[in-house]
C-alpha cells in the first residue's frame, strides 16, 4: 500500500503530526518499535507551560507560542489537563525582586487573553504557600497547568487513528530508501510499504535514524538528560513551587499522584538516548535543591521512584545544557520524495508543531495545509468541568468507589460512557487485575490504546505502578499476561 505520510516515533511529535495529517485527509501510517511515550514523552515536567526560564534567553516568541497553545490544551483536554498555581519564594534567589516581577509581567502579556489567574506577588494572608517553607517571606504566585504527558500522547494517536490513522506499535523501521517519487520502506513486522513523504520524529534516535537513511543533516542535535525524584508529599495543598538555585536553574516541586511530591528536573549532556538513567549526583542535586526551600528535609533514601528522559534539543551552539534552546526546528530535505526531521520541541507546544511540520510538507506533496486542530477537543475531552463530570460518574457508576472513579474520570474523561456502556455492577467489571484497574478497563487498554506489556498499563497509561508492592507489581504482570 502507498501511504501519504509514514511516521517513524510514536511520541508527542509524531503523534500528533499523525492526527493534524490525518486530520487534513491524508493517508497516514506511523510505526513505534517500542510503545507509545515509551521515552521522552512520558518523562517529562508534566507541564504544559509556557517556560517562564525560557525568558532569560530572551526565547520570547517561544514563550508567547508555547501560552497561546496552554490556553487551548486547558481546554481541549480537562480531563488530563489542570490549572497548576505556582509559588515562586524569592529566597536563595539569584535574580534580583525586580527582575522576577518584570519576567512575571512579560509572561502574563504575552500570554494574552487566558483564563489561568495572573500573576501576582506573595500575601500575608498567603499562609497556605509560605507554610512549607523554611523562611516565609516574600515572592510571588503565578499560573500553568499539568498534564498526564503518557496520556496526552495516546490521546493524540487515538485521535489520528479515529480519523484513519493507521497507528502501529511495537513496529520498527527496518530500512527505507528512496524510489521515484515514494519511499519504500521494510517494517519490523514483515510488511513493506511505499509513502510520498516520509517524518522522522525518532525523538533522541533523530539523528541516528537520518544516518541509517543516507541522508546528511543541516542542523544538529544535542542530548540533555533531565531527571526527576518522587517523594512523599512535603507539604499540603494542591500548588507547586518553582525554586531558584544558587547554579541560576529552577528546580519544580508539584503534586504528584495524591501523596506523594515530583521534583525536577536536571539538565545533564549526555552521549546516548540510552543514557536515560539518574544517576546518584542528580538524585542529590535535587535533594539539595528541595532543602534550600522547604522545612520538611529530604535525603536519597525518602526517594519512592525516579523517572529520567532525554531530550533531543536542537544544537543552537550554547555552552551549557541549561542555555540550549527549547524551540523545535523542522528541516525539510526534498532530494526526492520528502523527508521532514524534527529536532527539539517541548509537550506543550507539539500541535503548533504539527501544524507548522504539516505547512512545510504541503507544498512538496501538493495539498492544501490549513489549521484542523485549534479549538478541537481530545478524546474523553467533551466535559464542562472535571469536578462535574466526576460527580457524574459517581452517580451513574457508584459501585466504581471513590478512588478508581477519580483516576478513571481523569483518564478517560467522556469515554467511560463508552468503555462502561455494558457495566451496571461491580460484577460486570470483571476479574481485578490490580491497583484497582479491572478486566474491563484492562481490555479498552489493550484493543483501544495500543497496550501490550503490564508496563505500558503500570507506567504509562496509568500511573498505577507507582502505589504497587514488587508482590503487586508480580501479580499485576501475571494478571495482564493471562488476560485473553
Amino acid at each position: 500500500m502507498t501511504y501519504d505520510l509514514l511516521i517513524v516515533g510514536g511520541g508527542i511529535n509524531g503523534c500528533a503530526i499523525a492526527r493534524e495529517a490525518s486530520l487534513l485527509g491524508l493517508t497516514v501510517l506511523l510505526v513505534e518499535r517500542d510503545d507509545l511515550a515509551a521515552h521522552t514523552s512520558s518523562a517529562s515536567t508534566k507541564l504544559i507551560h509556557g517556560g517562564l526560564r525560557y525568558l532569560e534567553y530572551y526565547e520570547f516568541k517561544l514563550v508567547a507560542e508555547a501560552l497561546r497553545e496552554r490556553e487551548r490544551l486547558v481546554k481541549a483536554a480537562p480531563h488530563i489537563i489542570h490549572p497548576l498555581r505556582f509559588v515562586l519564594p524569592h529566597e536563595n534567589a539569584v535574580r534580583p525582586w525586580w527582575m522576577v516581577r518584570l519576567g512575571l509581567y512579560l509572561y502574563d502579556f504575552l500570554g494574552g487573553k487566558m483564563t489561568l489567574a495572573r500573576s501576582r506577588g506573595l500575601r500575608k494572608n498567603d499562609a497556605a504557600f509560605t507554610a512549607p517553607l523554611k523562611v516565609a517571606s516574600k515572592g510571588f504566585v503565578y499560573s500553568d497547568a499539568f498534564v498526564d504527558d503518557s496520556r496526552l500522547t495516546v490521546l493524540n494517536a487515538m485521535d489520528a487513528a479515529a480519523n484513519g490513522a493507521d497507528v502501529r506499535v511495537g513496529v520498527a523501521l527496518e530500512s527505507a530508501r528512496r524510489e521515484g517519487e515514494v519511499w519504500q520502506a521494510h517494517l519490523s513486522d514483515g510488511s513493506s510499504v511505499r509513502a510520498r513523504a516520509m517524518v522522522n520524529a525518532a525523538g533522541p534516535w533523530v539523528a541516528q535514524l537520518l544516518g541509517r537513511l543516507g541522508v546528511n543533516a543541516a542542523s544538529g542535535v544535542r542530548l540533555v538528560k533531565g531527571s526527576h525524584i518522587v517523594v512523599p508529599r512535603l507539604y499540603e495543598g494542591d500548588h507547586a513551587y518553582i525554586l531558584q538555585q544558587p547554579d541560576r536553574r529552577i528546580v519544580f516541586a508539584i503534586p504528584y499522584q495524591g501523596g506523594f511530591t515530583e521534583i525536577g528536573t536536571t539538565d545533564v549532556p549526555v552521549d546516548a538516548p540510552e543514557d536515560a538513567v539518574i544517576d546518584e549526583d542528580e538524585i542529590a542535586y535535587l535533594c539539595a535543591a528541595a532543602n534550600r526551600h522547604f522545612a520538611q528535609q529530604i535525603a536519597p533514601g525518602d526517594v519512592t521512584s525516579t523517572w529520567s528522559g532525554v531530550r533531543p534539543l536542537y544544537d543552537d551552539g550554547a555552552s551549557e545544557a541549561k542555555a540550549v534552546t527549547r524551540d523545535y526546528v523542522l528541516e525539510l530535505d526534498t532530494n526526492g520524495p520528502a523527508l521532514l526531521s524534527i529536532f527539539g520541541g517541548k509537550i506543550t507546544t507539539a500541535r503548533h508543531l504539527a501544524e507548522e511540520a504539516l505547512g512545510k510538507l504541503a507544498g512538496p506533496m501538493g495539498f492544501s495545509a490549513h489549521p484542523v486542530t485549534r479549538a478541537r477537543v481530545f478524546p474523553g475531552g467533551a466535559i464542562t468541568g472535571f469536578r462535574q463530570f466526576l460527580d457524574q460518574v459517581r452517580a451513574t457508576w457508584p459501585f466504581l468507589g471513590a478512588a478508581r472513579s477519580e483516576r478513571m474520570a481523569h483518564a478517560y474523561g467522556s469515554m467511560l460512557a463508552e468503555m462502561l456502556r455494558d457495566v451496571k455492577s461491580a460484577d460486570d467489571l470483571g476479574a481485578e487485575l490490580g491497583g484497582g484497574l479491572t478486566e474491563v478497563e484492562a481490555r479498552w487498554l489493550r484493543t483501544r490504546e495500543w497496550a501490550r506489556t503490564a508496563d505500558d498499563v503500570l507506567l504509562r497509561r496509568s500511573k498505577i505502578g507507582l502505589h504497587l508492592s514488587a508482590a503487586e507489581r508480580a501479580a499485576f504482570v501475571a494478571a495482564w499476561d493471562a488476560l485473553a
